[in-house]
């Protein structure tokens, strides 16, 4: 799949962990960050007070948070082929014991 160049131009949490991104192009996605949590620099964003400080980095168009967590804004333009792959990634990264947490 190519990669294209796209800009988050804002966002809105609909739900715990879910947000709506709207691009620079007119489209939105409506993303539940839920699965691709847990491990590595997305590992605090599973706590619903941190997952919270998002933030649009309007320099380089995307979300962010404290910790310099951020996601490509084509994944998440993409995020219904994207998302399930970073979700698979994300339970091997755990290991069998934390797979189901």
């Amino acid at each position: 799949m190519p990669h294209e160049i796209h800009r988050v131009t804002g966002f809105e949490k609909v739900a715990p962990f879910t947000l709506r991104v709207s691009f620079e192009d007119g489209t939105e996605q409506v993303i539940d960050f839920r699965p691709v949590l847990g491990a590595g620099v997305f590992e605090p964003l599973e706590e619903p007070a941190y997952f919270d400080r998002v933030r649009l980095d309007e320099e380089v168009g995307t979300l962010t948070w404290p910790n310099g967590a951020d996601f490509d804004p084509d994944t998440l333009h993409k995020w219904p082929t994207y998302g399930p792959l970073l979700a698979r990634r994300v339970r091997s990264w755990r290991g069998p014991d934390q797979a189901a947490s």
